[in-house]
């Protein structure tokens, strides 16, 4: 095949006008110099980190909230001062930060362990070695740096979900273990009702603080959109009724002002593309429908097995359905005995159909299915299983499960 030439096509997109002025406002690791609605949860944050600054070890925090409510950035725009007073005043100080979401970082206990021990300079091979023996090398490693040390976690219910709880139970009993450093965890959480399946134990060790952080409401998301936008785009850049509109669908979102930050980003991309001299609410209207089949592929993506195991009992239920009998919906009986033969193929330990009721509940409460309760009089409840996935989307979906799956 012969070789396209694209010389003259970034050419021409080199001297086109830009709509940006610096995107990188609007991306999902940028860090503002204020952090705006956020003052009393900043102040509680720093309130409990402070002692660190006087080599006393804080307290465990958990932080939860519903996503792009601000946690992260909050607690990313506390611990950045705290390193630079530290560092002014040679304070022995060292914050760690691993997002618990990341596929092969922190999906099992192993690889969350090395992770942390790269770290602090201890190079661990990604398998091989005995979890103990992983461990004690982790414990050396943060013993020699001496003084404070603070792990971050973020969205550790992501960890639970991969490696159970007993990781989280070893890593607040850290502290037993070194001599010349003491650990505080801060576990940051989507889930607000994650904490509800811990063990005990754990629970007791982590949540020595807890902290919640409330949605933005649609008229502070207007404004903070407004600050991200004059820095990210040009002047007049933005047709009138953007902003409000952007600022709307993330309100209907519980708040969620990444999400709102990521559409108009989208938005503009998508109008340069186009060639357009402002962003339109077209634009925004389709960065939505776009965005929205990202977020279901990143969902699939890091779900365990046993989920992908289920949604993909669900498709495929729907997938091989007789025509003359095809209907809307699935019952849970139904996907269950899918299930089973998809387990068996796959060489997966099957779970009861009450487990397989529970993880079913949790796809709908992620928005890939609709599960409906319906009563069936004297032979009990079911569920009336749909499928939330765009049909542009779903055989991506599908790749995507088949690999993970290997299927």
């Amino acid at each position: 095949m012969a070789k396209r030439d694209l010389s003259s096509f970034f050419e021409t997109y080199l001297e086109k006008d830009q709509l940006f002025q610096n995107k990188g406002a609007l991306l999902a690791n940028y860090v503002p110099e204020c952090v705006d609605y956020r003052d009393e949860q900043i102040e509680a944050v720093a309130q409990i980190l402070a002692p660190a600054l006087k080599q006393d070890k804080p307290s465990n925090l958990f932080i939860y909230g519903k996503t792009g409510t601000g946690k992260t950035l909050s607690v990313q725009h506390i611990t950045a001062q705290m390193l630079e007073i530290a560092e002014k005043k040679e304070i022995q100080l060292h914050i760690t930060y691993l997002n618990c979401k990341l596929k092969k970082v922190a999906d099992t206990e192993y690889r969350l362990v090395a992770e942390l021990a790269r770290d602090f300079g201890r190079t661990i091979p990604p398998t091989g070695l005995p979890t103990d023996e992983v461990y004690k090398l982790f414990f050396d490693s943060l013993d020699k740096r001496k003084g404070i040390i603070i792990i971050v976690l973020d969205e550790i219910d992501q960890l639970l979900k991969k490696a159970g709880d007993e990781i989280l139970y070893n890593l607040t009993r850290i502290n037993s273990e070194l001599k010349n450093s003491q650990v505080a965890i801060i576990g940051i959480s989507n889930d607000l009702l994650f904490t509800e399946g811990l063990d005990a134990r754990v629970k007791s060790s982590l949540s020595e603080e807890e902290l919640v952080f409330p949605p933005y409401n649609a008229l502070q998301i207007q404004n903070i959109l407004r600050q991200r936008s004059d820095e990210a785009f040009k002047k007049d850049a933005l047709e009138q009724g953007v902003i409000e509109k952007c600022a709307a669908y993330a309100a209907r979102e519980h708040g969620d002002v990444r999400r709102a930050i990521d559409l108009l980003r989208v938005a503009g991309e998508l109008a340069e593309r186009q060639n357009c001299v402002k962003v339109q609410i077209e634009h925004l209207d389709a960065a939505e429908d776009k965005i929205e089949r990202d977020r279901i592929q990143d969902t699939v993506m890091t779900q365990p097995k046993q989920h992908q195991a289920c949604l993909f009992s669900i498709i495929t239920l729907f997938e091989h359905q007789d025509p003359k009998k095809k209907r809307p919906y699935g019952l849970t009986g139904e996907v269950y005995d899918v299930y089973k033969e998809i387990c068996r193929k796959v060489g997966l330990r099957p779970l009861t159909q009450r487990r397989i009721s529970d993880l079913i509940t949790e796809l709908d409460m992620l928005g890939i299915i609709n599960a409906k309760i319906i009563s069936k009089g004297r032979f009990g409840r079911t569920r009336e299983i749909q499928l939330s996935i765009p049909s542009s989307t779903k055989p991506k979906i599908i790749k995507i499960l088949q690999e993970s799956l290997g299927i």
